[in-house]
């Protein structure tokens, strides 16, 4: 019957997943589920997971949590959990399966009793590394949220150890920005920056970003679209200037010029043509 197979097609789960290329993130997971319910089972990595729309119900640990849309949950890795839909129309949601050098092992026990944490900016965060992670060319970016989701995770399952926020460190920050003029085209990860500076890769995060107003991923951005504007105005193609300005491809070079310029490579290139201002 035609009713029936609407129902059957409804019901069925709707996922992408990938891995990207950050270090410490085994896997990018989306999915709606409608009906299907997780059986226990257990990941060899943490599950970093939030939920959009509906609600999941789930065990660990022989104790039943769920996840209201405005938390972040972490579970352990090797420890058992299921899941299932806690509302009618289902669930949407959005995982990071982090490696296990992200998190100690000292961190399982306060994990499994609490799980769900509730952190209205810890839940922006990873929505934010969430979007870096989905469009190639922006691994800096998602390094740097990372380190800093890790860092605030780590304060809700040890308060006790929390630190006082890091020193401001402009000797460190101008080292990292020097490094990243030095590397405007062929970029650098997070992780391969802390080790040439060196420093812990969070406090060299927040270090730049104390000292310039503007996080490293973004100052790197903004020195690859002002050499693209130059390329431009002497009549280079947009394609041509994405790969000699170190975008991962055009499409990233436009997402990123029309943030910062307004206008479209193309069309900032026909303005230069004609004499007219290009912003």
């Amino acid at each position: 019957m035609p009713g029936r197979r609407k129902d059957q097609r409804s019901a069925q789960p709707d996922v992408s997943a990938w891995r990207p290329r950050v270090p410490g993130v085994v896997e990018v997971f989306h999915a709606h589920y409608t009906e299907y319910a997780y059986p226990m089972h257990v990941h060899d990595a943490w599950t970093l997971l939030i939920v959009d729309d509906g609600a999941v119900r789930y065990d660990l640990d022989r104790h039943e949590h769920g996840t209201p849309h405005d938390t972040v949950s972490l579970l352990p890795p090797h420890v058992p959990h299921n899941g299932s839909p806690a509302t009618p129309d289902g669930f949407r949601k959005r995982v990071l399966y982090l490696d296990v050098s992200r998190l100690g092992d000292e961190l399982i026990g306060p994990a499994v009793d609490a799980p769900d944490l509730r952190d209205p900016v810890l839940r922006r965060r990873v929505g934010q590394l969430h979007a870096a992670l989905a469009l190639p060319g922006d691994e800096l970016e998602a390094e740097s949220r990372l380190t800093l989701i890790g860092e605030r995770l780590r304060a809700h399952l040890r308060p006790a150890q929390t630190t006082d926020p890091a020193r401001r460190d402009p000797v460190l920050a101008r080292r990292l920005r020097e490094l990243l003029d030095e590397r405007v085209v062929a970029g650098i990860g997070l992780e391969e920056a802390a080790t040439l500076v060196p420093a812990h890769p969070a406090h060299l995060v927040r270090a730049f970003s104390g000292a310039y107003g503007i996080a490293p991923h973004q100052y790197l951005m903004s020195r690859r679209v002002d050499r693209a504007r130059r390329l431009l105005l002497a009549g280079r193609s947009p394609a041509d200037v994405a790969g000699a300005t170190g975008f991962y491809d055009q499409a990233h070079l436009t997402r990123h010029f029309k943030r910062l310029v307004g206008v479209t490579p193309g069309r900032y290139r026909t303005s230069g043509a004609r004499g007219t201002p290009g912003g």
